[in-house]
């Protein structure tokens, strides 16, 4: 087989080649596409040497390069009344705008997926009994657009504990790339992290690749002399050389296939900023390396780190058609959140193929989904078991949320929603399916506006044809008087402090 690594290189050729990863993969408009992220001090250029002290802002833009996508729009439930979209929980949108903020820069539109920076939150949705996922809803007047409705579908999954061993294989880039405390640095103190949380039963192996491709670790037990070993293994990791190492990734699942254990969770996890700077000239191999080994039973989980050349929309695709998920550190309180917080979430996989489907009777003229606009599936896709989609992990929750156009005088059930997914919490996979309904009169939640907030945020910076009477002023206004629903929640007090920080730089209305 080629080199692995160098097929991610043709992405940037490629990029309708793989919208068709897992459940719509990025689509639209290229690669490279970073618009309009400009720190206020700070013209156009900046070094692009990684040891420089402005090394993590690349060309004056964040140093990120993004998957350009185009919003859809609304549709009319006379013309198409199913709306049918994969399920999963990536998060990285939220930290990339973190990042952009907090650093002075305008957040590039192309970055911006709102459904990731809804699904950063934890909300107080129904817990599933007898399920691996329950689901539930609320409706509300639009905030932005005060003659619409949102309504939002809220999912919860089970929370397991981790009875069986885990065989994690971490792909860890040390290309010259990485080096510094925001890349390579910061990827050590989350391994440690994770470390600290595992048990005795449980084995972890060492990949690294730079101008070539080391076994690190193959097979180390989780115990406490084992973790000694593992730790000094990876204190000992070094950034330095070009970044192609090659056969990488395949040599990660090679060693995950190698310690696989039947019925525990089998996962590689790639530590990178994406930056891989090969060639390559096979156009597929990528995508259908990547997709068979999701089959395998072997979950991917991509976290991104720095920003100088950070490669958002590799590290998105990989995660896409890996059968993973996909979050970005951008300080140590993130890689705590990732690594001990949400550690089940991250790692053990209860919803598999995950996938929404929502059909609007005629109390409701036009509906519009906000985000997931990579994810949309067809009819066929919803209702064929073996499609593959989305996976959602322990004791999650996800959200999707719909802006509604009502028929006049709507009165009634406004849509039924159904969600499929394989069940992977016992011995063997269990096709499911959880339904529920919206009225007119379903009430709304605290939740829901803390969420309304989240998005009319995301519309903004987005700079969304659909953001109607959008501001930032705004959404401080309800922020504030959703202050005791916020106060227990450290990460949401923190999104109150992100929209002030961004309403002080001036660049949205």
């Amino acid at each position: 087989m080629k080199k692995l690594l160098s097929i991610i290189a043709v992405l940037c050729a490629s990029c309708m080649i793989f919208g068709a990863c897992s459940a719509g993969g990025p689509m639209g408009g290229g690669f490279g596409n970073n618009s309009g992220t400009m720190r206020p001090d700070q013209s156009a250029g900046g070094s692009s040497d990684p040891e420089a002290p402005d090394a993590d802002w690349g060309e004056g833009d964040g140093g990120f390069h993004y998957d350009g996508f185009k919003e859809v729009g609304f549709i009319e439930v006379s013309k198409e009344a199913n709306s049918y979209f994969s399920l999963d929980r990536n998060t990285a949108t939220y930290s990339h705008v973190r990042s952009m903020i907090e650093s002075g820069y305008k957040v590039s539109e192309d970055s911006v997926r709102i459904e990731e920076m809804i699904n950063y939150f934890d909300y107080g949705f129904t817990a599933p009994t007898d399920k691996a996922v329950a689901v539930s809803t609320a409706l509300a007047d639009c905030p932005w657009n005060n003659e619409n409705k949102i309504m939002a579908v809220g999912l919860k999954t089970t929370e397991v504990k981790n009875e069986n061993n885990a065989n994690y294989v971490f792909l860890i880039d040390v290309s010259g790339s990485m080096s510094g405390d925001r890349r390579l640095g910061l990827a050590k103190k989350g391994f440690n992290m994770l470390l600290d949380g595992l048990g005795d039963r449980d084995v972890v192996s060492i990949v690294t690749y730079a101008s070539g491709v080391k076994t690190v670790l193959d097979g180390g037990e989780c115990t406490e002399e084992g973790k000694t070993e593992i730790r000094n293994k990876i204190s000992s990791l070094v950034a330095k050389g070009a970044t192609s190492g090659g056969d990488g990734l395949e040599r990660a699942y090679r060693i995950a296939q190698k310690h696989f254990i039947p019925g525990g969770n089998n996962r590689v996890i790639i530590i990178s900023d994406g930056d891989f700077n090969v060639g390559m000239n096979s156009p597929t191999a990528l995508k259908e390396f990547i997709q068979d080994k999701a089959k395998s039973g072997i979950y991917l989980s991509v976290i991104g780190v720095g920003m100088g050349n950070m490669r958002d929309d590799i590290l998105e695709t990989l995660a896409t058609c890996g059968n993973g998920n996909y979050a970005y550190l951008d300080n140590e309180n993130e890689a705590r959140k990732v690594f001990i917080d949400e550690l089940s979430g991250n790692l053990f996989t209860v919803a598999k193929d995950a996938k929404a489907g929502v059909t609007f009777t005629d109390e409701v003229y036009k509906y519009r989904l906000i985000g997931y606009d990579t994810k949309r599936i067809t009819q066929d896709e919803f209702n064929n078991d073996n499609a593959d989609t989305g996976e959602i992990g322990s004791n999650l929750c996800v959200t999707a949320l719909y802006e509604l156009v009502l028929a006049e005088d709507a009165d009634g059930k406004l849509a039924d929603i159904e969600i499929k997914y394989k069940d992977v919490t016992g011995e063997e996979e269990v096709n499911e399916s959880v339904t529920c309904s919206v009225n007119i009169d379903t009430p709304s939640t605290d939740d829901l506006s803390f969420i309304g907030c989240v998005a009319e945020f995301g519309l903004i910076l987005r700079n969304s044809a659909y953001k109607a009477n959008a501001s930032l002023s705004s959404v401080l206004t309800r922020l504030n008087e959703l202050s005791e629903y916020i106060e227990g929640d450290t990460y949401k007090k923190e999104f109150v402090t992100l929209v002030g920080k961004a309403s002080e730089l001036k660049y949205y209305n």
